[in-house]
Order: structure tokens, then sequence, then C-alpha cells
């Protein structure tokens, strides 16, 4: 074992304060609405969190970790001008508002209302397959890091399959499906808030001590040492590095806008808002709730492994690494190598805390998808075909026996696969097989009155197409050159030519957009607020509207102000080194060192803001549960429009 007493004490912990928080959540759970979408009580903050932490599973972790080792700090450098999408989107409502005004429990419950019953049920069916297709390594990655990372003896084997990994992929699933069968989408919530408090705050205490272990000199030494065109710090100098080049970030600036909402895995922190403006704030806080996170801790930890790797005076770990993991497969030497330099390099007790934050990751990420998948097949397949609407009860029961068949599934399927493609790469285009045709269908269908159901058919059939057929040749194929990155952008563009094609070729009396998202004489008066009905153009977008409290426009200020002064740094660096004098490798070197040390102060004031929050939304959102009046009808059928 890698961990002592100490270590498992704070595992323990941890999983003891998650589990007690589920045990709550059973208290609560009083309606279909209430398991689907913890009866729609969700503040900002904790809306906030439970989206990134959702988001941030253990693959996850694994997952940045390799693509951060390879691309280095180039990815932040691609990534700068990302923020001014993301806060672009976050500010204006970008699908978020528009869904959250429909009052759909899923986004395929849209589709039937925009569209029809018979494409719901198609992209019902097609969003679980891909969501079943995309998840079966979670379990498998999750596995592997745990039983290398903590040490777990091998107990013996079940033909060619290892007994300890057998056994350990099963917890991963086992502990997941008890959460959300004791307190469905409330426990799902409930067990996100408390990972992203302590997930926050061990990131940056571990950045610290990394910062202080090794030393930003040996940093700079050995990533200064890549070769020519693999620079992990001059971004216009990495165009050979393998599968994480400006291009992977390239196509993920236009993913982020045409896949909003598209992912059904971890979209229902939309639907669980208390109403359309706390699901744009959540977003808006969504750009800081990133930056302990994404911005700091995956970041500079790959860095500092690859200084492990890369420096004399860290040579005896690196070749006591590599010496354990040669025996690896190729995708599990690339998924490991960060994570076991964290275990050589963490003390006593913050190694357990961070295996603390993984095992937490871990079955976060995994009830929150095995919700949406066995609720989505129940809601947008089984319940259009029927026809008509449960009981209360045994809408439950059948809920959990779909989310029971997927744990089942999916655990089968770690066991069988093998992987052969980067984590992300793989997560992009088997989500490519739902997201690749959805965005089309999404965006025409909340913000175009002309978009017709023969064209949400053709884009989602094409989507599903190019980003299947992408997966079966890379799998039968070695070194297939389009990797999963390019065939995800292939099915976006795809599917969006043939939804406007299409539309047009079929025209349709325009739809009535007011009637869809509740607006004018269509509205839901418990839900109005003091935002203006006229519709908003041009650069008003970006502007904070009348919904906006004194304190959300101090956010936003600060939101944007924060953001744009990033995207200023991008484009004055990118216009001086193309047009006045490029930059040297000390030079960029200089400018990383203080990019640390930024995101690191400004984690520690984003890890106690959100905490403080938090806890605030947490109060508010159980004395709703316990008070609220439930309308049992409100359950995802959809009688007519």
């Amino acid at each position: 074992m890698n961990l002592t007493w100490i270590d498992w004490s704070i595992i323990i912990v941890l999983f003891s304060l998650m589990l007690g928080m589920v045990f709550l959540s059973k208290s609560l759970l009083k309606s279909v609405t209430d398991f689907l979408a913890t009866g729609r009580t969700g503040g900002r903050y904790i809306i906030s969190m439970f989206h990134g932490t959702a988001a941030l599973g253990a693959i996850t972790v694994v997952g940045a970790l390799e693509q951060n080792y390879n691309a280095g700090f180039n990815s932040r450098w691609w990534e700068m001008p990302t923020a001014v999408i993301l806060v672009c989107i976050s500010v204006t409502g970008w699908v978020v508002y528009r869904f959250r005004q429909t009052r759909a429990l899923t986004m395929a419950q849209f589709f039937e209302m925009r569209y029809s019953r018979a494409f719901r049920i198609f992209a019902g069916m097609l969003a679980f397959l891909s969501g079943i297709v995309n998840m079966i390594i979670f379990p498998a990655v999750s596995a592997k890091f745990f039983i290398y990372f903590c040490g777990i003896p091998e107990i013996g084997h079940l033909g060619p399959y290892s007994i300890t990994y057998i056994l350990t992929t099963a917890v991963m699933v086992l502990v997941p499906l008890y959460f959300i069968f004791t307190g469905g989408h409330i426990a799902v919530m409930f067990t996100d808030f408390i990972q992203g408090v302590f997930v926050n705050i061990v990131f940056v205490i571990i950045v610290v001590l990394l910062l202080v272990q090794v030393g930003w000199a040996d940093i700079g030494t050995a990533i200064k040492s890549a070769p020519a065109g693999q620079s992990l710090i001059n971004p216009f100098d990495a165009s050979e590095v393998q599968d994480f080049n400006p291009w992977f970030f390239f196509i993920g600036m236009f993913g982020l806008i045409y896949t909003k909402l598209s992912w059904q895995g971890n979209s229902s922190f939309s639907i669980a808002a208390k109403n359309a403006h706390e699901a744009k704030m959540a977003d808006v806080l969504t750009n800081w709730r990133l930056v302990p996170q994404w911005g700091l801790f995956l970041m500079i930890v790959p860095i500092v492994a690859y200084t492990i790797f890369h420096h004399e005076n860290y040579k005896a770990i690196a070749d006591t690494i590599n010496n354990m993991i040669a025996g690896f497969a190729p995708a599990d030497q690339s998924q490991l190598r960060v994570p076991m330099v964290l275990n050589y390099l963490l003390p006593v007790g913050l190694k357990g805390a961070f295996a603390a934050i993984m095992l937490a990751a871990a079955i976060t990420c995994h009830n929150t998808y095995m919700h949406s998948w066995g609720s989505i097949f129940i809601q947008d397949v089984v319940i259009p075909i029927r026809q008509k609407p449960f009981e209360p009860k045994e809408h439950l029961k059948y809920l959990k026996l779909s989310i029971l068949g997927v744990g089942i599934t999916i655990f089968i399927l770690s066991i069988l696969f093998q992987q052969t493609e980067k984590v992300f790469l793989f997560l992009n285009i088997s989500g490519a097989i739902f997201v690749g045709g959805s965005g089309a269908v999404i965006i025409g269908g909340l913000y175009w009155r002309k978009g017709t159901t023969p064209a949400a058919w053709a884009a989602m059939i094409t989507g599903a197409l190019a980003a299947s057929v992408n997966i079966l040749l890379n799998q039968l194929i070695p070194n297939f050159p389009i990797n999963g990155q390019w065939g995800w952008f292939i099915a976006m563009v795809a599917a969006s030519v043939v939804y406007i094609t299409v539309s047009l070729l079929t025209p349709r009396k325009a739809f009535n957009l007011d009637k869809l998202l509740h607006r004018g004489q269509y509205a839901v008066k418990s839900e109005e607020s003091s935002a203006d009905t006229e519709v908003i153009k041009g650069w008003k977008v970006l502007a904070p509207t009348k919904e906006f409290t004194k304190g959300d426009k101090a956010i936003y200020y600060v939101t944007t102000g924060w953001t744009f002064a990033w995207v200023v740094v991008f484009a004055i660096g990118t216009l001086f080194y193309f047009f006045v004098k490029p930059f040297t490798n000390d030079q960029w070197m200089s400018f990383w060192k203080i990019y640390t040390y930024l995101f690191l102060t400004a984690s520690i004031i984003v890890t106690i803001w959100f905490t403080i929050g938090g806890i605030k939304n947490l109060k508010e959102m159980i004395h709703a549960l316990r008070t609220n009046i439930r309308d049992h009808h409100d359950d995802g059928f959809v009688s007519k429009l």
C-alpha cells in the first residue's frame, strides 16, 4: 500500500461526510421533479459548483493531466480567447436562459415540444447510446488510478482479467448507484457540492507545495529543453505537439458555442436552478469556478511532472516511475505518468487528501452521468412511446431500474473495452455521436423560428454517422490521421450545414417561440422577474439586464474585466510576436511565472468566496425542499404544446 493510516483516515472522513449528505437527501426526496431536478431549488453558487464538479470526474482529472503534460503552458495561451466566449455565453444566457424558460426537464423533452414526439424518442435513444459509449472508460480509468496510486495489491485473476481491477471497477459503479437510489438528483447535487468545496482547498495547497518542492528555476530548465516544434512555453512553436496542438484548442472554442447544453451528462445543472436568471448567473460564476481547477492545478501539476521526467536533479524518481509503468499499455502509461509523480512528491496526509478528492470526483461524476443516462431512457424514450405518464411511485421505480441498467452495462463494457486514444480525444468523439448533431438542433430550435422537424432529423443523423465512422476507423486503422477532435469538428460542421439546408428546403409556418419560452401572454407567473420582455439585439446583449441586482452587476463587471484583461494580453502578445519581435524562452518563462502567481492568488479568493456562497445556497435549498408544495404533474410528460 502507498497510503498510511493518516491518508486512509482522510479518505474515510470525506466519504462519511458525503454519505451523511446522501442520508439527508433521502428525507427531502418527495417527487419525480425532486429526483430529476432537485425540485428546481438551486441557487447560483451551488449550481455553478455542481456544474463544475459534475464535469470534474476522476477521469477528467486524469485526462487533463495527460493533455497538459503534452501541451504545457501553451494550452492556457490558446484558451485565453476562449474566456471571452465563455463570458459572452454566460452573460447573454446563450441557450441556458431560453432552455430554462421552456421548463423542460431534459433536452429531449424540449425536442418534443419544439419538433415532434418521434424525434424526441430518436434523440433520447441517441443521447442514451452516446452516453453509454462515452462512459465505458470512466470506471476503468478511475479504477486504474486508484490501484496504482494507492498501491492496492493484486489478489488473483479471473481468466485474463485482474480480480483487483474488477472489484475496484465495481466500487466505481456501486457507490454512485447507492447514492442515486437514496436521494436522486438531490444526492447528486449535495455530494457534488461537498466535493467542490474540498477540491478547491486541496488543489490550492498542492500547487503551493509543489512550487516550493520543485522550484521555478528547475521548472524553467526542464521545459525550455523541449525540442523545436514541441515547445511547452512558446505557443507559436508547438505545431508538432501530438494531438494537443493549437488546432485542438481552436476546435474546442467552436465547440463551446455549438454544444452548449448539448451534453446531457452534466446539463441538469440548468434545470435545477430556481429560475432562468439564477441559471444565467451560475454560468457567469463558472468563469471563476474554473480558476482553481483548470487555470491552476490541472496546468501546474503536469508542468511539475514534466520537470521530474526531464531534469537531472529528479532522475532517480523518473527512473522509478518509468520502470513501474514500463509494462503498461501505451494508453495506461500516458494516463498514469502524472498521477504517479504526485504519489512520490506529496507528503503523508496530502497524498490521502488527493486520493479523497479523486474518490469524490469519481463518485460525483459517475452518479451525475448514470443519473442522466438512466433518466433520459425513461423520460425521453419509454414515456413518449407509452404515451401517458406513470404514477409518481411507479415513475421513480422505473427511473431507478433504468439507472441500475446503465450501471451494470458500463461496468461490463468497462472491463471488456480496450482504449486506444487519449482520454479527451475518446471522450470528444464518443460524445459527438449525440452532440455532433444536437448543437444545430438545439440552437436552431431555440433561436430560429424557421427550423423544421425534417432538418432536425437530418442534422442529428448526420452528426451521429460522422462520429461513428470516425470511432470505427480509429479502432480498425492504426494511427488513423483524423483523431477524435477533428472527427468531432467534422460532425458539428456537417450537421449545421444539413440543418440549415433542409430547413430552407422544407419550409413550414414560423414556430411560436413565445409559447415555447413562456413569454408574454404565456409567462409562468411564479417565475416572472424584473426582466424586460423586449427582445434585446446587437451589442446590448452583453450588458446586464433589469434582472441584475447591484451585486449581480458587480460580479459581471469583475468577471468581464478579468476575462478581457487576459484577452488583451493574448492579442498584444500575438501581435508583438509576429510584427515586432519574437519572445525568447526566458521571456516566456517570466510571463508564465507571473501568470501562475496571479492565478494562485485568484484561486485562494475564489475558494473562500464560493465556499461561503455555496453554504448559503445549500441552506436555502434544504429549506425550500422541506417546505415547497410539489406539483406531481410536473414529471416531464408532454401532452400538448
